[in-house]
């Protein structure tokens, strides 16, 4: 699918040469420790960077000269997966092979330079006004996931559950943190960045690997990473509480459940978790869905997640306060129709199937199959779509059943409303 070259110590490009489309696409991604320290610098960052440069010293301006580039697209984002925190620059631009100007990558990939490289600085830090806005905008994206109820309870109950874990830290990092920030310390988390972090680069397009590659290496001068981060995956330790119940002002009470499972994304038995959470509560035929929404009527929504790079699977429902208990007797009543091997045909063969769709969808953009092709090359440098699919293929409902007996139950956090608490 990819093609990978190696141009320095740490540093690789993957290029996937294809016809596919007539846009060439760009991701930079730079890849460090998952901390909360490193999160709340970086997400900082990722904004300035974006923000501005030495050439183009406001947003209006690197507005321009991207419409100027046939509409190019340029943003820079931060993210997490697994115990991994990485600062993102994407692009994408028309590849010049079907228009009369001739020239337009070169002009693309010198902007990407001046981004990275060239940043915004005033007196050997970046512009002070600057940093003041991005860091304050860090804070309230931060402090805006308080008014999605659904997505603060899920924090909390990780914040409660694993603290200080990489699962429970988000790739913004966190309020405090983020106000520690100093302009000094940001500019030596830029310099760290661009010297020391493992950097993965894609490429989608109809490009020469060899020709792209090389294009990389004189624009970006990527030095040998002198030491890359160990890789190691966190362990799990059980919550001190099993059960938290918290109130805020709010009508739909939250039910976040959390297992653990011993089968992580590394594992041999990935694709049977997949399959296992399809079953469970991934789509609209699983067994939580048909039975505790459809049948039974007492959830707003309810729904299952895997989380393979720590080996957590998650189940979200919204209920009525009083409903908690009885909600949580189903849900572990439908991991036991697993765990006992009562699977029908159908809810089996119509999870393969929409695995194998979304996948296939994801495929059909080149972002999709960075994303993609980024994640699964952990399992094996040549990996092919095909080789999952055909995995997920062979999945039993037996081995289903025994992904299910391995799960354990280690934490219920219900968030209710305040107007409820009277009824404890």
């Amino acid at each position: 699918m990819f093609e990978t070259k190696k141009i320095a110590q740490g540093v690789h490009v993957h290029v996937h040469e294809t016809t596919q489309f007539k846009t060439i696409n760009f991701s930079i991604r730079f890849k460090d420790r998952l901390t909360v320290k490193n999160a709340s610098e970086r997400a900082i960052l990722a904004n300035v960077l974006q923000h501005s440069n030495e050439m183009y010293p406001s947003h209006t301006a690197l507005r321009m000269v991207l419409d100027d580039l046939y509409g190019t697209s340029l943003y820079i984002d931060s993210t997490k997966r697994g115990d991994d925190h990485i600062v993102n620059l994407n692009v994408e631009t028309v590849n010049d092979q079907y228009l009369s100007d001739k020239g337009v990558l070169e002009k693309v990939m010198n902007l990407m330079y001046v981004v990275l490289f060239k940043p915004n600085f005033e007196n050997g830090q970046f512009k002070e006004s600057i940093f003041k806005r991005e860091q304050e905008s860090i804070v309230q994206r931060i402090e805006s996931v308080f008014d999605d109820k659904t997505r603060y309870a899920q924090q909390r109950m990780m914040e409660l559950g694993l603290p200080g874990h990489p699962a429970s830290i988000t790739s913004n990092g966190s309020i405090d943190q983020v106000k520690q920030v100093t302009n000094e310390s940001l500019v030596a988390a830029y310099h760290h960045m661009l010297e020391n972090n493992e950097v993965e680069i894609y490429v989608v397009g109809d490009v020469s690997p060899e020709l792209i590659s090389s294009h990389i290496r004189d624009y970006f001068h990527f030095a040998d990473r002198k030491q890359l981060p160990e890789k190691t995956q966190s362990q799990l330790q059980p919550p001190e509480q099993s059960r938290v119940l918290e109130y805020e002002d709010m009508k739909q009470g939250k039910l976040h459940m959390m297992f653990f499972t011993p089968v992580t994304f590394r594992d041999e038995d990935f694709p049977v978790m997949q399959l296992m959470n399809g079953v469970f509560g991934g789509y609209a035929h699983s067994k939580l869905f048909a039975n505790i929404r459809e049948k039974e009527s007492m959830a707003y929504y309810v729904s299952s997640s895997y989380a393979s790079q720590f080996g957590l699977m998650f189940v979200l429902a919204g209920i009525d306060r009083k409903l908690e208990e009885k909600a949580v007797s189903l849900i572990l009543g439908q991991l036991d129709e697993i765990k006992q091997g009562h699977i029908t045909d159908t809810e089996l063969e119509q999870t393969k199937a929409l695995l194998t769709n979304q996948l296939k969808e994801a495929l059909d953009s080149a972002r999709g199959q960075i994303d993609i092709y980024d994640q699964y090359m952990e399992l094996s440098e040549d990996f092919e779509p095909a080789y999952l699919i055909g995995r997920w293929e062979s999945v039993t409902k037996e081995q289903i059943a025994q992904a299910a007996n391995n799960m354990s139950l280690q934490m219920t956090y219900f968030l209710s409303g305040k107007e409820e608490a009277s009824d404890e």
